[in-house]
């Protein structure tokens, strides 16, 4: 049990072992300009399929969730749909889909031009089914009271290439998800540098390629604007 804890820390801070292959994070990637989110129906396997699909566009980065469908196991998507998909409808205020939906949010500072707000995410290698993984933000500005409280996303996606599996785009498909309230009064102060950080082991579910993981981790305000993001690439270690 203390092994597999120290795993799970060694993936989710970005420690290193000795036999790792790549470091996952997202140091020296851009900031996305705007998340795209396309909502599918469990129902809809044609959605997963249509051409006509959106396609990101520069500087955006896309989230495919599945949506859970009134006939549970029985839907054709069942096997990759997620609760999480729910509780992110809620949030952005819109009902399930019948078929499809796409939503697009702007990223604050990335989009207007002002100051980006430090946001890292990570992960590490999967293990038992589990991987570990981080979301920060270092250092961490005083949340105004207007904003505030602020929540933080982090979603385990499978990296899915066009043209792969029966879909015309590259899709991130969202695997699990973890949301943080980040209020201000829960920061963590090292060397007179506050900051917001959380690192959990996010189960895998099954059918999913270890392989294909990654994350992608956003913060938004108490109104929903999207402030920052972030997303992990997997590079070869130096």
């Amino acid at each position: 049990m203390k092994y597999l804890l120290y795993l799970f820390c060694v993936a989710a801070c970005g420690l290193p072992l000795a036999h790792a292959q790549s470091s996952c994070s997202s140091d020296g990637e851009p900031t996305p300009v705007a998340l795209m989110e396309r909502f599918i129906n469990a129902d809809c396997e044609a959605c997963w399929s249509d051409p006509a699909t959106r396609k990101v566009q520069a500087g955006q980065v896309a989230i495919d969730w599945i949506v859970p469908s009134a006939r549970g196991d029985d839907a054709p998507l069942s096997a990759a749909a997620s609760r999480d998909a729910l509780a992110r409808l809620l949030v952005l205020r819109r009902a399930v889909p019948a078929q499809a939906l796409t939503v697009v949010s702007p990223v604050a500072s990335a989009s207007e031009g002002t100051a980006t707000l430090p946001l890292r995410v990570a992960h590490g290698l999967a293990f038992n089914d589990y991987i570990g993984a981080s979301i920060e933000m270092k250092p961490a500005p005083p949340i105004p009271a207007s904003s505030g409280p602020w929540t933080s996303w982090l979603v385990l996606v499978e990296t899915i290439p066009a043209g792969k599996e029966g879909t015309p785009v590259a899709r991130n498909l969202a695997r699990n998800a973890l949301q943080s309230l980040w209020d201000g009064n829960s920061s963590i102060s090292t060397s007179e540098q506050h900051r917001f950080f959380e690192s959990r082991p996010m189960h895998i579910p099954s059918g999913s390629d270890p392989t294909r993981l990654r994350v992608l981790g956003w913060v938004q305000d108490a109104q929903g604007h999207v402030l920052t993001a972030a997303q992990s690439r997997c590079k070869p270690d130096a």
